[in-house]
């Protein structure tokens, strides 16, 4: 592991970068400096040919348990506009690499939207998700009200944002917070497997077939479907696309680390 302080960062092993928040002692909370090393370890795994796919971790207790309320206590309204954690979040949201949210515990507050600002969130059994700002006079402000909103729906996201109150993983598998549930302990396990799934394909594919699907919870239908045909001819080009088809197409062997279409 190499990194800083607040999140470590794993070797790129079969096209996989691990990234691991490291406060245990906060529950993981997401200080300014967490968030700045969170949006500098994903930037650099975005810019390495070799990553394919990021992981999200935190521990047993905790993905994250949200922001460090001493530190935004400190901030008022125009502070926030051009915070370096206001820019963290516009880095970790601007990357191009699928990020899979391995989650254990608690995922409160912007713990919470930084899974739903993942692409796949994997829950072990006993997690916990929910967006209490309320409970302190405030909201959210990480995406916590739209992402969830085109996840889990107007009501569960009104109940959520209104009430404070938190869900547990069932819930948030019913709603579409996350797409599995393993049980405790194993979400890392789960979501590293899945993470070498994705990793096995071509990286332009992935990353277009990412923006495409997230043009769908961004544009209108019309323009989501005329991103996903540009993508789509521009994949028509690809020496690596063309190689695999004709591998298919005459039952050839796969590239060394891919499954047989057999």
């Amino acid at each position: 592991m190499t990194g800083t302080r607040d999140v470590l960062v794993s070797a790129c092993v079969d096209g996989v970068v691990t990234l691991t928040i490291n406060r245990p002692a906060a529950r993981n909370a997401l200080r300014h400096q967490t968030m700045g090393d969170l949006a500098d370890a994903i930037e650099a795994a975005d810019a390495d040919a070799s990553v394919r796919c990021v992981v999200l971790a935190g521990n047993a207790k905790a993905f994250a348990a949200g922001a460090d309320i001493a530190e935004m206590l400190e901030l008022d309204g125009p502070a926030l506009v051009q915070h370096p954690r206001t820019i963290a979040w516009q880095r970790i949201w601007a990357t191009g690499c699928p990020m899979i949210a391995a989650v254990e515990g608690v995922a409160f507050g912007g713990g919470h939207e930084l899974v739903l600002s993942c692409d796949i969130a994997i829950a072990g059994e006993a997690a916990r998700f929910g967006q209490p700002e309320i409970t302190l006079g405030w909201m959210p402000g990480a995406g916590g009200t739209q992402r969830l909103a085109r996840s889990a729906g107007k009501s569960m996201t009104m109940q959520m944002v209104l009430t404070g109150d938190p869900i547990d993983a069932p819930t948030a598998l019913r709603v579409g917070i996350v797409s599995e549930i393993v049980p405790a302990g194993g979400a890392l396990e789960r979501a590293t497997a899945i993470a070498r799934r994705i990793a096995l394909h071509p990286r332009a594919a992935t990353r277009l077939a990412r923006q495409a699907v997230l043009n769908a919870f961004e544009t209108p239908l019309s323009d989501g479907v005329r991103a996903e045909q540009a993508a789509f001819r521009a994949l028509a080009s690809s020496d690596e696309r063309n190689a695999r088809m004709r591998a298919f197409l005459h039952r050839a062997a796969p590239p060394p680390g891919e499954p047989s279409t057999e």
